[in-house]
């Protein structure tokens, strides 16, 4: 019954795989979406030759812990901070670092984006709310009655936390750096552009597996 009403099956049971992982969801996360892995396969990409470096890893927006945990994972001297609003997301994060045997080398704040934040970090991570607020009505109902809003709403243009995230987050990144971002259908450009506004340069976009551009990176 919960099923034919919209509720997705990964909520339902309250897992859902990313990266190889299972990890825990709840109504207080966003449900992990495969594109999502695209930020790790990216990041492997810039950084794969510095795995056995003692990175630091920071997550904004981090919900479940999932991009955390999966770069965690990949890159095992490194040690990571997520960030979130939320204090029930923080929560469940926790708990999935701990249940993947990552919590020693992790930190789970509650906050506002990069606020109280100290760097140097060589990696910045984030799949931010894109959606535009007037768009979040004619969400598909397993999105639009089963995520939180929070995890969604972009504001009037989908666009607020970028310009949040690309003016804060140069500031925390240690020399050779990057910003690695998601962002949703068509504002590739957009966000590349509010990049190169707030002093960024070298801007790479990757590709999900429906062949979409996905994400971007950006190093100062």
């Amino acid at each position: 019954m919960r099923r034919a009403a919209g509720e997705p099956l990964s909520r339902i049971v309250g897992k859902r795989e990313f990266w190889g992982l299972s990890l825990t969801i709840s109504p207080h996360v966003l449900d992990p979406r495969p594109e999502t892995e695209s930020i790790v396969e990216a990041s492997i990409a810039i950084l794969g030759d510095r795995r056995d470096e003692q990175l630091r890893i920071l997550d904004l927006g981090v919900g479940s812990g999932a991009l955390l945990c999966g770069l965690l994972v990949e890159f095992a001297y490194a040690r990571g901070v997520g960030v979130d609003i939320s204090t029930d997301a923080a929560d469940v994060a926790l708990g999935n670092l701990d249940a993947c045997g990552l919590s020693e080398r992790a930190e789970i704040r509650v906050g506002d984006w990069t606020n109280g934040l100290h760097g140097p970090f060589d990696l910045i991570v984030s799949n931010p709310p894109y959606i535009p607020t007037a768009d979040l009505p004619r969400l598909r109902r397993e999105v639009r009655n089963f995520d939180p809003w929070l995890a969604l709403d972009g504001g009037f243009d989908g666009l607020a936390a970028y310009r949040r995230i690309m003016a804060e987050a140069k500031f925390l990144l240690a020399p050779g750096g990057w910003l690695i971002a998601e962002f949703g259908a068509e504002q590739g450009a957009e966000v590349v552009a509010i990049a190169n506004q707030s002093g960024f340069t070298d801007a790479t976009t990757y590709k999900d597996l429906a062949g979409l551009d996905r994400v971007v990176a950006v190093r100062p």
